[in-house]
């Protein structure tokens, strides 16, 4: 190495050093209540024996005699770190088998190309060693299912999640007279999924204060310089902040922007995602959707900032009052739902309520957990026009009442503005309560 090499080596091994000095970690103490990857392990493996037991009624409810998922490599089944331990599986395919075993109860088998200590603890093993689909071939010999209910025939992507080689896979283990008892796992998934554990409660109620926290920085003073920053920004800002937390995310953070005399752009019936290139300025008002993923589970969370203008020291009272109808429609959904009720029934209940106080509302609201977009009762227009079965509200569920109202301003010359909530609660039989206090007033920046 040359001399001036050497130099310019030695410089830029100095300033490594002190970016690395100069660069925050992401310590315990900045991830406050979250835990390390193992500890979140345990923590799943723990609810994991919890939903194992819980398995049986289930199957028997919807008459499912056996239930197989199948992990293929690359592309897991959605289904797998419910099913099984949370952990990377990479054995080119992967069978997990519940079996209603009659008098000997539930018997669960891991048919897996690398034996896994964590299995075994979830797990039996075959009684002998043997390639899986004599495996299978096996199993289904000695239990007779009377039906085999497999991922295909649903309308959501974790309930047909089956792949076609996995299928012609498994009658070629099975043979045709199994092939005839095959059976959608779809209304069993739902309810495997919709079933939340006493025990993630408190655990989901730090993630949704999480979710808050990380929103309003974002929708503050912090992130947002009026007149420099793009949405493009925040959005950006929101990202990196997921990776320094160590959490993830199940869909791309959106912001909404609403200005004076600008109009509203719409899509899809609803007020239109911004630009990322649109600069924010003094008198916006800003929404933003977005949604943590951890421990298996995710939040979904929509807030609302409004930036003062030069001389201004509040919101005005036209923008109040519009957040102010978006509150009663959640008191709505609140006193109209209670476990047992049809989705449909409280969304038309609710939209009936609006109608005589004269507010223009919107209801999207749907299950959260285990996914984003869960499986379960949703309460939105799609329910109530039929065009999805209406499903019975189940106590211990959770759910992001998702929904708007529409207001015209005064101070923006009787322009309409959305206002747009979302918020994540869970049913108790005195109807949803939210995780944490939902908005009543704007974050401000000044």
């Amino acid at each position: 190495m040359t001399p001036n090499r050497r130099a310019v080596s030695c410089l830029l091994l100095a300033l490594n050093v002190a970016c690395a000095t100069a660069r925050p970690a992401s310590t315990e103490a900045e991830r406050p209540g979250l835990l390390s990857w193992s500890g979140q392990l345990a923590v799943r493996e723990a609810w994991l024996a919890k939903r194992h037991e819980l398995l049986l009624p289930m199957m028997r409810h919807h008459g499912v005699g056996m239930w197989l998922v199948v992990n293929e490599e690359f592309h897991d089944d959605p289904l797998t770190p419910h099913v099984a331990p949370p952990r990377p599986y990479a054995g080119n395919r992967d069978v997990f088998v519940f079996i209603d075993a009659g008098e000997q109860g539930l018997k669960k088998y891991a048919l897996t190309a690398y034996a896994e200590e964590s299995l075994a603890r979830f797990f039996e093993p075959p009684e002998e060693p043997r390639k899986q689909k004599e495996a299978l071939a096996a199993l289904y010999a000695r239990y007779q299912p009377r039906t085999i209910a497999l991922g295909i025939g649903g309308k959501r992507g974790v309930t047909r999640s089956l792949t076609r080689d996995s299928y012609a896979f498994l009658v070629e283990a099975l043979g045709a007279e199994a092939e005839a008892r095959f059976v959608s796992a779809a209304p069993l998934i739902e309810e495997y999924l919709d079933t939340r554990l006493p025990e993630e409660l408190e655990h989901y109620r730090e993630m949704v204060a999480l979710t808050e926290r990380v929103v309003k920085r974002a929708l503050s003073a912090e992130v947002v310089k009026p007149g420099v920053t793009k949405v493009g920004d925040v959005r950006r800002w929101l990202y990196d902040e997921l990776g320094r937390l160590g959490v993830g995310t199940w869909f791309q953070p959106d912001l909404r922007v609403q200005r004076k005399a600008q109009g509203n752009a719409s899509s899809r019936g609803f007020l239109a995602v911004a630009k990322e290139d649109l600069v924010i300025e003094r008198g916006d008002l800003l929404h933003v959707d977005f949604g943590i993923s951890y421990l298996g589970l995710n939040t979904d969370w929509q807030k609302m900032a409004y930036v003062l203008r030069e001389g201004e020291k509040d919101v005005p009272e036209g923008l109040k009052r519009a957040l102010a109808n978006t509150n009663a429609l959640q008191d709505a959904m609140v006193k109209e739902s209670h476990p047992g009720r049809s989705s449909a029934d409280v969304y038309e209940a609710v939209m009936a309520g609006m109608k005589e106080r004269g507010i223009e509302a919107q209801v999207y609201s749907h299950p959260l957990g285990n996914q984003g977009h869960a499986l379960g009762a949703a309460i939105d227009f799609r329910s109530a026009s039929r065009q999805e079965e209406p499903r019975k509200l189940r106590e211990g569920s959770y759910i992001a009442i998702e929904l708007n109202t529409r207001t015209p301003v005064p101070e923006w010359e009787g322009q309409e503005v959305y206002a747009m909530q979302e918020d994540p609660a869970y049913l108790t039989a005195g109807g949803w309560r939210f995780f944490v206090p939902r908005q009543e007033a704007y974050y401000v920046i000044p």
